[in-house]
């Protein structure tokens, strides 16, 4: 396996087309699919999948490209530091639940590098998906909440996928509401002042057990439940039906505007929010300075 190679891939799995990955190469194309079969026999994967249209990346393949992207960025930092060479397009991934400090941290990181070009996703995401993203490097890294109800599963899938769980703060459950609703006057509140109110959660898809459930105390039963998939939609409907959710009380104004407040909801419980990285692998530059900012807006 050779740096070369790994170019290679990074390349195709860019461009989606070996012929056009070949000329931004300036190779021939006979050469690259040589040099891409070479890789998977001596890796013994198949990285990508040939189709009439191109080239699809395998289920193994996009694992493999990820660890070599890491490669590839730690090799660039080094010709950057010691050859002078213009570092190449960075690169960094974050997945998460729905957390406007998750958001604020991530921006810092694009401003603080200030790069003419990169290549960033903030994923806010499914519970589920988010411990896969960062066990396949997708993400470098996730952030997710923990508490009584669900810590022992959500921690064992973390152990089994060879991933480190840190807490970054601990909350009380908060309830977020209007500016407006009926109960904004109250210092605290309690659940069962809720009950006549929407409730709104986001939905988990095929994994949607309480114990993937971004709030907590889902296992409460509800008369009236809305389920979305995105945070402008929620909230958008605790506006317009007086709905509420429960989550950690940090809330940014920036982000959601006036129109959303958080109280305290009066029940025993916590929430340890934290992140999750891959055991064994050190963060990026990007990965270090977004935990920097994530404990700055906390």
């Amino acid at each position: 396996m050779t740096l070369q190679q790994l170019k290679y891939i990074v390349t195709v799995a860019e461009s989606g087309n070996i012929t056009e990955a070949a000329k931004r190469l300036f190779i021939s194309q006979p050469s690259l699919t040589n040099a891409i079969r070479e890789l998977e026999k001596e890796m013994q994967i198949t990285i990508f999948n040939r189709t009439n249209k191109g080239v699809v990346i395998s289920n193994e393949g996009d694992e493999f490209l990820a660890y070599a992207r890491q490669v590839l960025e730690q090799v660039g930092l080094m010709e950057e530091k010691y050859l002078n060479v213009k570092a190449q397009r960075p690169r960094f991934s974050v997945s998460c639940q729905h957390y406007s400090f998750a958001v604020n941290a991530f921006v810092d990181v694009i401003q603080e590098f200030d790069a003419n070009q990169y290549d960033f996703t903030l994923r806010e995401t499914q519970t589920y998906e988010i411990i896969e993203d960062v066990s396949r490097l997708k993400s470098e890294i996730g952030i997710l909440y923990v508490s009584s109800k669900n810590e022992e599963i959500i921690l064992k899938l973390i152990k089994q996928n060879n991933l480190k769980f840190e807490e970054l703060f601990m909350a009380k459950p908060h309830v977020f509401i209007s500016s407006k609703h009926p109960l904004a006057d109250r210092t605290a509140i309690a659940l069962e002042e809720l009950e006549e109110y929407p409730y709104l959660s986001f939905e988990q898809g095929e994994y949607n057990s309480f114990y993937f459930a971004e709030e907590i105390l889902s296992t409460l039963d509800h008369k009236k439940n809305v389920k979305v998939r995105d945070r402008a939609t929620l909230f958008n409907l605790v506006i317009g039906l007086n709905g509420y959710t429960v989550s950690t009380g940090v809330i940014s104004e920036e982000l959601n505007g006036e129109n959303i407040i958080a109280r305290p909801l009066l029940v025993d419980e916590y929430m340890r929010i934290g992140t999750i990285t891959q055991k064994n692998m050190q963060l990026s530059r990007y990965g270090i300075t977004y935990m920097e900012a994530l404990r700055k807006h906390i």
